[in-house]
C-alpha cells in the first residue's frame, strides 16, 4: 500500500510508520520538517522490514511548500491508500493570556492543514481508500475539559467535525474519513505541555493501534469520530 503519515518524526506519528512497516510491504511517505529525525526513522523501519520503504518528505504541512512537495512524491509513488494526518501542535494558556498568534498557529497546524492535505491529495486517492484524521477526547463533545486547552479543544473539534462532513461528500468516491480522539499518550509534546505527567498510554502502543486502524478501519466506520482514551468521560 502507498500510504502517508504526517508529523512522522516524533511521538506517535514516528510510531505509527515505524508499526506500518512492520505490517508489511508498504510505501510510506513520512511528513514533517526535521529530515534528520526523518532519515533515522527510515533507517529504524529498514531494519525492522527492508521490505518496506519509508520515503522522508521534510517541508512544513502547513507552509505554503507543502504542495509542491507532496505532488513531486505523489508523481513517483502513484495513488495514495492511506492517509493519516497525525501533523498537531499543543499550547497550554490560560484564555485570558491567548493572543491571536496562538490561535492562528494552532488553527493553521491542526485544522488547516488537514484540509489542505487532504484538498492535494484528492485526485490521487485509489479504490477504497482511507483518511484518518488524529484528534482528541478534548474535541468530543460532552467529555472532560482541562484548563489551558480551550483553542487546542476547539481545532481538534473542528477535525471532528470536518471527518464527519468529508465522509458523506466522498462516500460516492469510495474513499472512507474517520477520526480517532486520542487520549493522554506520553509523547515529548505532552511532555513539553504538561510537565511531569504520566500518560498511561506510550506512543508505542497508540502507534501500533493507529496502524492496524488506519490498514483495517475503514471495513467497519466511515464518518465516525472514535474515542481511544481509558479515562471516563
Amino acid at each position: 500500500m502507498n500510504i502517508i503519515v504526517t508529523g512522522a518524526s516524533r511521538g506517535i506519528g514516528f510510531a505509527t510508520v515505524k508499526s506500518l512497516a512492520a505490517t508489511g510491504n508498504n510505501k510510506i511517505i513520512a511528513v514533517a520538517r526535521s529530515g534528520s529525525k526523518l532519515d533515522n526513522l527510515k533507517n529504524v523501519c529498514r531494519k525492522i522490514n527492508p521490505g518496506a520503504e519509508v520515503i522522508p518528505l521534510s517541508v512544513d504541512i502547513g507552509s505554503d511548500d507543502a504542495e509542491k512537495a507532496l505532488l513531486q512524491v505523489i508523481n513517483e509513488v502513484g495513488d495514495i491508500d492511506i492517509l493519516v494526518n497525525n501533523a498537531g501542535k499543543l499550547i497550554n494558556k490560560p484564555f485570558k493570556d491567548l493572543c491571536n498568534s496562538d490561535f492562528d498557529n494552532l488553527f493553521n497546524i491542526n485544522v488547516k492543514s488537514v484540509y489542505r492535505v487532504i484538498k492535494i491529495l484528492l485526485p490521487f486517492f485509489g479504490g477504497n481508500a482511507h483518511i484518518v484524521n488524529i484528534s482528541s477526547m478534548g474535541g468530543v463533545l460532552g467529555s472532560a475539559k482541562f484548563p489551558g486547552l480551550s483553542l487546542y479543544s476547539a481545532s481538534k473539534g473542528a477535525v471532528a467535525i470536518l471527518t464527519e462532513a468529508l465522509a458523506e461528500e466522498f462516500k460516492d468516491d469510495s474513499i472512507a474519513v474517520n477520526c480517532l480522539a486520542l487520549g493522554a499518550v506520553q509523547t515529548e509534546m505532552l511532555e513539553e505541555a504538561f510537565p511531569g505527567y504520566k500518560a498511561p498510554l506510550s506512543a508505542e502502543d497508540m502507534g501500533k493501534y493507529i496502524a492496524d486502524f488506519a490498514l483495517n478501519g475503514n471495513k467497519y466506520y466511515n464518518g465516525k469520530v472514535l474515542p481511544v482514551s481509558v479515562s471516563t468521560p
